[in-house]
């Protein structure tokens, strides 16, 4: 796949996961100093990686949020948590990716990750936002 192929596969992905509006903003905001940069992640995260067969979106979502809880990329995370409303995870897929964080990159990690789903989903009109009555 040449470049320009890998740049419009990836352009048609990011909108899929990301919505047209997300994508629109961030081709808006391009200046001269990063459209190297917008370049490269269309094309390598979303035209190379995003677009392959193997894995659907749903899993791709899942695991994109696992790491980047894990690494603390806070605003990341909350794209890609909203994101979900494209790719097919749930709020019980996201839960338990972040059950996994907590076991492998710390509680912490997990904790705020938790923080921010519920702020993001709250705003999606889901019910993780919802009290739930303890079991005790």
């Amino acid at each position: 796949m040449s470049e320009s192929e890998r740049y419009t596969e990836g352009m048609k992905t990011r909108r899929a996961v990301l919505g047209d509006a997300h994508v629109d903003r961030a081709v808006a905001a391009t200046t001269a100093f990063d459209a190297d940069f917008q370049t490269f992640i269309t094309e390598g995260a979303w035209g190379s990686v995003w677009s392959r067969p193997g894995l659907t979106p749903r899993e791709r979502s899942m695991i994109t949020l696992a790491l980047l809880a894990a690494l603390g990329h806070h605003e990341e995370f909350a794209m890609h948590v909203r994101a979900t409303a494209n790719t097919g995870a749930t709020v019980d897929d996201i839960k338990e990716a972040l059950l996994h964080v907590a076991v492998y990159a710390g509680v912490p990690a997990a904790n705020h990750a938790m923080k921010l789903a519920k702020a993001e989903l709250a705003k999606l009109g889901t019910s993780a936002s919802q009290p739930v009555m303890s079991p005790i």
